[in-house]
């Protein structure tokens, strides 16, 4: 039990701007717990933004306050998975003998900084038409599930916190944490459970065709273009 909470915590840590926890080291033994608990963070991320939602209702027009949600989500993530996108974007107009040199490279490049902004517009436009607010925490839990579907299935092919944590996330963690997402997706939605689980199998594919697996940019690249596919999916089957 301890293991785990020292897991979820350096996850907290990792995914969130909150300091509610002083573990930011990856100990041996917490960091499987840890990818594990890339879904909880989503849900409770989610659970925050609708919360506001709720709460800011009575004092802003609507179009208003979903950009201010968007604007908190941002922020809630400190803009790190932003960050992956764009990394991953800069990669994939270089040939690929050189784009892991390109995405380590702390200077996000002119094709990162165009797909970054227009994919960040697309993703306020929905916010502001979007009206199901209550799905928040599940499409975060989501888009981070398959962070950990893509940790476990697929090869890592850098160096850090991520080879320790593919190394250490096992069957019995993804079991669990499955069931967990299962049991939300009975709850919330089936549909986006599915959609999320296509947006995998087609980043993926893309990934493991060029790369022959993915690095940490490139999770940060499926947690936001899940997030992206989902809201608009959800816009479109769900009333």
């Amino acid at each position: 039990m301890m293991k785990f909470f020292k897991g979820f915590a350096l996850a907290f840590n990792m995914l969130s701007i909150f300091p509610f926890f002083k573990i930011h080291d990856f100990f041996k033994g917490i960091n499987g717990y840890a990818v594990m608990s890339y879904p909880l963070v989503g849900f409770i991320l989610g659970c925050i933004l609708w919360g506001l939602h709720a709460m800011l209702m009575p004092y802003f027009a609507t179009i208003h306050l979903n950009i201010i949600i968007f604007g908190m989500w941002v922020l809630l993530t400190g803009a790190l998975h932003l960050d992956g996108f764009c990394d991953t974007v800069d990669g994939l107009f270089v040939p690929k003998e050189k784009a892991l040199k390109v995405m380590k490279d702390p200077h996000i490049g002119g094709m990162g900084v165009i797909f970054g902004v227009t994919f960040l517009i697309l993703k306020a436009s929905t916010l502001s038409s979007f009206d199901t607010f209550y799905l928040l925490p599940f499409i975060l839990m989501l888009s981070r599930f398959n962070a950990s579907l893509a940790i476990y299935f697929y090869p890592y092919i850098s160096h850090g916190m991520g080879e320790l944590a593919k190394k250490e996330f096992n069957l019995k963690q993804l079991l669990i944490i499955s069931l967990i997402v299962l049991v939300f997706g009975i709850w919330f939605s089936s549909t986006l459970l599915v959609i999320s689980l296509v947006v995998l199998l087609a980043v993926s594919k893309l990934f493991i065709k060029r790369y022959n697996g993915f690095n940490g940019d490139m999770y940060g690249f499926l947690i936001e273009f899940s997030e992206l596919i989902l809201l608009n999916t959800a816009m479109v089957v769900i009333t």
